[in-house]
């Protein structure tokens, strides 16, 4: 007797790599001690929220707003609204207003809030591979289909791909960046490029064909790389993003979407959004982060730590013979596994106790996904098995 539904026992058998690496690095820990396993699965911030948050935390509990856990508009408070939309009118160079933002249950609820709205029943949504693997989750949710396209081999977008692609079912283009798994950003005229592409798509299947950027690694980049913004390089475009990551506030669930005002029907489509955000089941984002998060706006962890730790696993991997994309933001390396077979070789690591992620949980067979976001003594401890790995393959 079935005790859930075959769509979702089928899904079971496709879950994240990333959890059951983590579940894994569970059953080590219990074995071994947590001090001997080197857990690089999960994207887990392990840097405290800035002061600022905490102090503005502190005072909205001890001096609380009338009504401050209450409902409020499905949208979220109009004046956490209006804060978040005057810091992206600086940074995407757009001028928007609070009408144009959402404020969501993290990014991944606001993904699924942008598809339940602009999604048909067989509707095509286009990301780039390697990918965040929860994206096919969220795509099916809403009745669609996520396809993959192949990047560059130095893993920018690759727009040839991402044309021939495009059907009359395409209905979002979304992209990751800086990309998960790969740490690359897509620069300014690789975003030109796709804007032009999406433009003269939509007029040729006289459709909206949306690009939807996923962005919440944006203030975690290194060595003065910047971001482009996605909302002034294309008029149908909508932005999610989260807190958790640069404010590392993944447990608490704070997100947005922003809308281009410059998209078709804008308004309509913001209706749709909000309706959305209620009737999934979120009603709102968390109010109390909400006001708290509005205080903090443009604010961020420092990243110096994260940036020791790639630049130190950086050096070792590629001395021990690694093939490794130096990455350009946030907290992950994507090396070339020295096993074509991707899920063997990250077994043959947690036999040392280091835990990594196969590329294929990301559409990059072939390659392994390394999560820094740890602590020094983590790094540190786990350079010897990688030494030896690439002693045993490299020579």
């Amino acid at each position: 007797m079935a005790s859930v539904s075959q769509k979702i026992d089928g899904l079971l058998a496709k879950q994240s790599f990333i959890r059951k690496m983590f579940e894994e690095g569970n059953r080590l820990r219990a074995i071994h001690g947590a001090d001997k396993v080197f857990d690089f699965s999960l994207g887990n911030p392990n840097l405290e929220p800035p002061s600022a948050l905490q102090d503005a935390l502190a005072d909205l509990v001890t001096h609380p707003q009338l009504g401050m856990h209450g409902y409020m508009s499905n949208a979220g408070y109009p004046d956490v609204r209006a804060a978040v939309a005057a810091y992206l009118s600086e940074e995407q160079r757009v001028a928007l207003t609070g009408d144009y933002v959402v404020m969501t249950v993290g990014a991944g609820g606001a993904l699924n809030v942008v598809f339940k709205t602009v999604l048909d029943p067989g509707d095509e949504v286009i990301t780039p591979a390697p990918y965040f693997a929860e994206y096919n989750f969220y795509v099916d949710n809403h009745g669609g289909t996520c396809l993959h396209v192949p990047a560059t081999p130095d893993f920018d977008l690759d727009i040839d791909a991402i044309a021939s692609a495009i059907t009359a079912r395409t209905r979002v283009v979304l992209i990751n960046s800086p990309n998960n798994p790969t740490g690359r950003v897509y620069g300014k005229e690789t975003l030109a490029a796709l804007a032009n592409l999406l433009r003269e798509k939509s007029q040729e299947m006289g459709r909206t064909i949306y690009l939807l950027s996923d962005e919440p690694y944006r203030k975690i980049t290194y060595g003065g790389v910047e971001v482009p913004p996605v909302l002034s390089a294309y008029e149908s475009s909508l932005l999610v993003t989260s807190y958790s990551k640069d404010l590392s506030l993944a447990g608490e669930r704070i997100g947005y979407v922003a809308v281009n005002p410059a998209t078709p029907e804008a308004e309509k489509l913001m209706n749709g959004l909000i309706f959305a955000n209620r009737v999934l089941g979120f009603v709102n984002a968390p109010a109390l982060m909400q006001k708290a998060v509005a205080r903090v706006q443009g604010m961020g962890v420092d990243i110096t730590p994260y940036q020791r730790n790639r630049d130190l696993l950086y050096k070792e991997l590629t001395e021990a013979g690694f093939t490794v994309p130096h990455p350009d933001g946030a907290f992950y390396l994507f090396p070339k596994s020295p096993l074509e077979d991707d899920v063997a070789f990250v077994a043959e690591m947690a036999e040392s106790l280091v835990l990594v992620v196969p590329g294929s949980g990301f559409g990059g067979p072939g390659y392994f996904r390394i999560a820094y976001c740890v602590s020094p003594q983590t790094v540190d401890g786990a350079l010897p098995a990688f030494r030896a790995v690439g002693k045993k393959y490299f020579g």
